[in-house]
């Protein structure tokens, strides 16, 4: 039985494993188990807690940082366990459901515009900059450009990884969007087995996908969208940019053909490694992270029609088919 206080339990997410009809073992890493519901647990609070070692986050202090919704959702739900007020920029991307989230632990959320580029003064990295740079006793993580971002996954998610596929692993894929959580999970697998094939997974519209013309994309949790420290090309094999039309017309099928209620990123993700799998041998084994779950987004109407039964109101006049309650 797992014991400890909320933050004691994020990670040791269970692996789930999937059919997709290929040879190889496919299994998905349920990684919106963990307490906020995202992977973005794993990385957020060693950020935080290494700022707290390093003096940069004190007692009565303010966290900022900008987040498309997870980061921001696990922040503000430490913030409210350690005590400290967060202050989270989103932007207008962002589903409701994230939005009320991070709003329900206590934190207070700035709504900026969508922009195509980071640098943009009005997008939410550079509004967080500004508000953190204002804030006396703040601390940004800035998990867009902060390597320990990466670091909080080698230690975590990483480790987790190979112990649970008892190192048995062959291929990870993993959605790339600040590159934290595909970075440190493959240096950590690659320094114990360097055969060990990583793929990415971004989206078909990014700023790297379009050759530095990026396009409005619907897929939330991917896109490498600018360039970052956070991102280690080096320990990364390939990279697949998938569309919002597969990637997201893949959640549905995942629910209703598997049971599994992923986000976007997982959708994209699962489409990559279907196809992908194809090409496998009975002797491979692939481990696909589920970055955070579908209920998030139920919103947005990417999971297809909704499917209601017609209430139907019958009277027995037979009274031997009556029954007393």
């Amino acid at each position: 039985m797992a014991l400890g206080n909320l933050l004691d339990l994020i990670g040791n997410t269970p692996l789930a494993r999937v059919d997709f009809g290929s040879p190889a073992t496919v299994y998905a890493k349920l990684e919106y188990l963990n307490p906020s519901g995202s992977v973005k647990d794993r990385s957020a609070r060693y950020m935080v807690e290494q700022a707290e070692k390093q003096g940069l986050l004190k007692t009565g202090g303010t966290i900022i940082d900008a987040s498309s919704g997870n980061h921001g959702v696990a922040l503000a739900m430490i913030g409210a366990m350690k005590g400290y007020k967060v202050i989270i920029t989103v932007s207008e991307k962002i589903s409701q459901e994230k939005l009320q989230t991070i709003q329900a632990y206590g934190a207070q959320t700035v709504m900026c515009p969508a922009t195509q580029f980071i640098e943009d003064p009005d997008s939410y990295h550079s509004v967080a900059r500004h508000l953190a740079q204002e804030t006396p006793n703040s601390f940004m993580p800035n998990q867009y450009f902060n390597t320990m971002n990466a670091d909080g996954h080698y230690h975590s998610l990483g480790a987790e990884v190979w112990r649970q596929t008892e190192g048995r692993i062959t291929h990870f894929f993993a959605g790339v969007g600040t590159g934290g959580t595909i970075s440190g999970t493959a240096k950590y697998l690659k320094e114990r087995n360097p055969e060990i094939k990583v793929i990415g997974i971004d989206a078909a519209n990014s700023l790297r996908a379009t050759n530095g013309n990026p396009k409005p994309y619907k897929i939330e949790g991917i896109g490498i969208d600018f360039t970052s420290p956070v991102l280690n090309y080096d320990v990364i094999d390939e990279i697949i940019a998938v569309s919002d039309e597969h990637g997201l017309g893949m959640l549905p099928k995942l629910a209703r053909n598997w049971g599994l209620l992923g986000g976007p990123s997982s959708g994209a993700v699962a489409y990559a490694v279907q196809q992908y799998a194809k090409q496998l041998s009975t002797d491979a084994m692939a481990v696909m992270i589920f970055g955070d779950s579908g209920r998030a987004y139920l919103s947005k109407g990417f999971y297809g029609e909704p499917r209601h039964m017609r209430a139907v109101s019958h009277v027995m006049r037979d009274t031997s088919h009556t029954i007393e309650l």
